[in-house]
């Protein structure tokens, strides 16, 4: 089931007995929780409320829990992490846990619990008995992470919902910003919905001085004002990371990762290889992937491989105390851009 279907089911109250939240993506996992607490009209503290977690409490707890009755309500909420019985992981410190008995349970439940697994994981072990089981008895509601397209949707439809429009540039700043990771978006996008409370408008400004950027944001943009040649702009960021405190070091090992990942683009893609094939073979965000080929379009193999090349030697050098770490890092953007 996926989760719109999911949130709508529970919101109407059409309760399974046994569910398994499967999936990595943790916005979508806290409205999961959410709507069961809403629903249902309890809190942490309620009685009909309880959390385990599989790698401190058992099985045998978990379901003599479930096996009760609910104490002045129709239904009594369990939830359950880390079901690492699932997958093929080890836990050397997790207690021993009765797996025939929670089968069991799956195939005979208690209509008046709701027990709620929350796997994150990318996939389960499907060679297990007890993972099969679940696939067959319990209800599960995917909450695997959002492709971009889907997580562009998802932002527009927030958006839309709440009468609030963003300039062009601002959503595809906002969208690099949080590497298009639905929860990383919904996590920013409260504080530009406070702030455009009265103008219902999100401005390019507003993203830039309410969005906060990462070093490898900044590198990114460092990257392309070396790649573009404007060398005034990569010198000026340069300093004001380094006023911020940031090491010379670790932005010239993250530059070299980042033109690392356009060579081998520009390779793969001369190869003949597709976005899909190359965010397989670098195993990279294909966020991340889909800026480097529109960047690599426009600089040909000989370039990037001569600044890979000459970082390499800087990095060696700086390590080695050839050369003062700041003033080879300048002379490097002052040639190249």
């Amino acid at each position: 089931m996926n989760v719109q279907n999911a949130l709508q089911a529970i919101h109407d109250q059409k309760f399974q007995s046994t569910y398994l939240v499967l999936g990595t993506e943790e916005y979508l996992q806290k409205q999961i929780r959410q709507a069961f607490i809403e629903s249902l009209q309890l809190d942490v503290d309620d009685l009909n409320f309880a959390e385990f977690d599989m790698e401190e409490d058992t099985v045998d707890a978990i379901l003599d829990e479930a096996e009760s009755m609910p104490f002045f309500g129709d239904y009594r909420l369990i939830f359950v992490e880390n079901p690492f019985i699932l997958t093929a992981e080890k836990k050397a410190n997790a207690p021993e846990h009765d797996v025939e008995r929670l089968i069991s349970y799956l195939k005979n439940p208690v209509d008046s619990t709701i027990l709620v697994f929350f796997a994150e994981y990318v996939k389960l072990d499907e060679r297990k008995k007890v993972s099969k089981q679940f696939k067959k008895y319990a209800e599960v509601i995917d909450v695997e992470p959002m492709n971009e397209a889907q997580v562009r949707r998802f932002l527009q439809q927030t958006l839309d919902n709440d009468q609030i429009s963003m300039d062009r540039n601002a959503f595809e700043l906002f969208i690099r910003l949080t590497d298009a990771n639905l929860t990383k978006v919904m996590r920013e996008l409260q504080k530009l919905q406070l702030f455009a409370a009265k103008t219902k408008h999100i401005s390019q400004k507003d993203v830039e001085e309410l969005v906060p950027k990462s070093l490898e944001d900044n590198v990114f943009d460092l990257t392309n004002y070396v790649l573009q040649g404007k060398t005034a702009e990569a010198l000026q960021l340069y300093e004001d990371l380094h006023i911020q405190g940031e090491e010379t070091i670790k932005i010239n090992a993250i530059l070299i990762s980042q033109i690392r990942i356009y060579l081998q683009t520009a390779i793969l893609l001369n190869m003949g290889y597709q976005q899909g094939n190359i965010t397989r073979s670098l195993n990279v965000h294909p966020y991340r992937v889909k800026l480097a080929i529109q960047q690599v379009r426009k600089i040909n193999i000989k370039t990037l491989t001569q600044l890979y090349d000459e970082l390499i030697e800087n990095d060696y050098k700086i390590k080695t105390g050839q050369m003062d770490k700041e003033f080879l890092f300048q002379l490097f953007l002052l040639k190249t851009a």
